[in-house]
């Protein structure tokens, strides 16, 4: 696959056809690590959850959006949670699949979800919290210009031992 710097992606609500995606992602254990998941999600489970999935991120205080490729493949998802309107602030994940990673589709979505933030729900900041091992992500919101702003000590434990994290924040 030849990767661009930053691809032409576009993001798009989850839809129906994405119930084999979501189950593949949600049910990864390799990710457990970085998000609140600790327990496998059954189809039924995703089906219910696509079928009334949350659109409006004022009354969920969440989003989900689906990473397509400049071809229309689904290569990952960026979510916005713990959205506060209040102060104007939301944290961001993404995850890009395995097989599509550095292309170049995270910063491209992490950069759409900034036009997004600013543009239509007026947000103040963005942040993240990465754990200190994942290299790849600490560089990937550095380069989307987050600032490291603390040190959270033993905030991610992956089952076995606590590991620090790093709270990036982005400033608009």
């Amino acid at each position: 696959m030849t990767c661009q710097k930053l691809p032409q992606i576009r993001l798009r609500a989850i839809e129906p056809e994405d119930l084999d995606y979501l189950y593949r992602i949600e049910n990864d254990k390799r990710l457990w690590d970085v998000g609140e998941t600790n327990m496998p999600y059954s189809r039924y489970a995703l089906h219910e959850y696509v079928a009334n999935c949350p659109t409006d991120i004022y009354t969920d205080k969440q989003l989900r959006l689906m990473i397509l490729s400049p071809e229309g493949e689904t290569v990952g998802m960026v979510d916005l949670m713990n959205f506060d309107p209040r102060h104007q602030r939301a944290e961001i994940g993404i995850v890009v699949d395995k097989l599509h990673r550095r292309c170049g589709y995270a910063q491209a979505a992490i950069e759409e979800i900034k036009n997004y933030s600013i543009e239509i729900i007026h947000l103040h900041q963005l942040y993240a919290v990465v754990s200190k091992n994942n290299t790849h992500s600490l560089g990937l919101f550095q380069q989307a210009g987050f600032e490291a702003t603390a040190t959270l000590k033993d905030w991610l434990f992956n089952g076995e031992k606590f590991r620090d994290a790093i709270l990036f924040q982005y400033f608009f």
